[in-house]
């Protein structure tokens, strides 16, 4: 009797152990699916499933997602945070489409100790690191400026007009133009704003016009993002147009038209990727991050956004595998040990850069993350 209670106990202590160590990775996915944020918030969406079919399980453990809308809707944001963290226990946030939201994201995972990558481009202030919770996966908007700012000069343009969005995407733009004029590349000539819900924009580009620029520089996204260059025609202007990686949108082209043929950007190689030469580092991901996408949602990418949900989905992936190790799934030291992993990966490529967070400083990438395209024909060509 006494050996079978010892071989059932053991049994059991199997079973119970087994159980234990086999918990799914939990993923939190904000987005936006509705409101102003949409045409960028859909694609991300559709790269995070090109993510799940890409790698679905790491170190045995499966990763499941959790995926809420957020509108556009910087509290809506904040409760789905706290909702995805504090209920459904999950060990890391992802998101989301509009700078503001992701601030109120980020604020929510460093007040309750979860890691978070934000797939918007927004500027933290993390001081030397030692409370840092957060990454951030686009290229930073100086970075990005200070490539275009290179073609402009490049291109014969001195004297800028700027118009981007009254909110912290169009103040990281203008910030950036700034840093480029500092270093004696560009003069920015005005600092015209307008809202994610206007419909117009003529008295700001009227002002735009009026200072005589050599070219234009555009610091909105997506849909919104056509407005300037509309009105811009519409007013006769023939002088380029410029942007960043947020007009990379199939919406923009869309609504854009005519009116943003010949605008250049600059952006993630994923842009262009069957353009590149086959030694790029970007070269063999994208192919693959593309089939995965017309796996994941039946339909070819059309878009830049995806490409950086996937890329996070690809930074987790490797932190998890080392986290792995010393953790478990669900608890607050595998959160804990996951943060640290992300600040410890080593020139992890992904389809928009190769990766190397560090504490400090909420971005990874450099340089090597950015190419200069041109919509020709309503098709984004490779400017080297």
């Amino acid at each position: 009797m006494r050996r079978s209670l010892l071989l059932a106990a053991t049994l059991l202590s199997g079973v119970v152990s087994t159980t234990f160590a086999h918990a799914d990775i939990k993923v939190g996915f904000v987005t936006s699916l509705s409101g102003n944020g949409a045409s960028i918030g859909i694609p991300y969406s559709k790269g995070i499933k090109a993510g799940q079919q890409y790698q679905s399980e790491v170190g045995g453990e499966k990763i499941t997602v959790i995926e809420l809308d957020d509108g556009a809707d910087p509290s809506a944001a904040t409760r789905n945070a706290r909702k995805l963290v504090e209920e459904d226990k999950v060990d890391i946030l992802i998101g989301t489409a509009t700078a503001p939201s992701t601030i109120a994201m980020m604020a929510v995972a460093k007040e309750l100790r979860v890691p978070m990558i934000a797939i918007s481009p927004v500027k933290l202030d993390e001081g030397d690191g030692s409370n840092q919770w957060g990454v951030t996966m686009p290229q930073p908007p100086a970075l990005m400026a200070s490539v275009i700012a290179d073609r402009m000069v490049r291109d014969g343009e001195k004297r800028i007009g700027y118009i981007g969005f009254a909110d912290a995407w169009g103040d990281l733009v203008y910030e950036g133009a700034k840093a480029a004029e500092e270093a004696g590349k560009i003069e920015v000539l005005t600092n015209e704003r307008y809202t994610r819900t206007d419909t117009s924009v003529t008295g700001q580009i009227l002002k735009v016009l009026a200072s005589k620029p050599d070219a234009v520089l555009l610091g909105g996204s997506a849909t919104q993002g056509a407005l300037p260059p509309l009105e811009l025609a519409k007013r006769g202007y023939k002088g380029e147009l410029y942007g960043l990686a947020a007009l990379v949108n199939a919406d923009f082209i869309r609504v854009g038209g005519k009116a943003v043929e010949g605008v250049k950007v600059s952006t993630g190689p994923i842009i262009v990727a069957e353009q590149l030469p086959e030694e790029h580092f970007a070269k063999k991901i994208s192919m693959e991050f593309r089939d995965a996408y017309q796996k994941a949602n039946g339909e070819p990418t059309t878009d830049g956004f995806s490409a950086y949900s996937f890329d996070a989905w690809v930074i987790l992936v490797d932190a998890a595998e080392r986290a792995l190790k010393a953790e478990q799934p669900g608890t607050p030291a595998f959160r804990e040990a996951l943060k640290e992993e992300i600040f410890k990966g080593d020139e992890v490529a992904g389809v928009h850069g190769v990766y190397n967070f560090r504490k400090g400083n909420s971005y990874g990438v450099d340089e090597r993350s950015l190419v200069v395209v041109k919509l020709v024909d309503g098709k984004w060509t490779y400017e080297p």
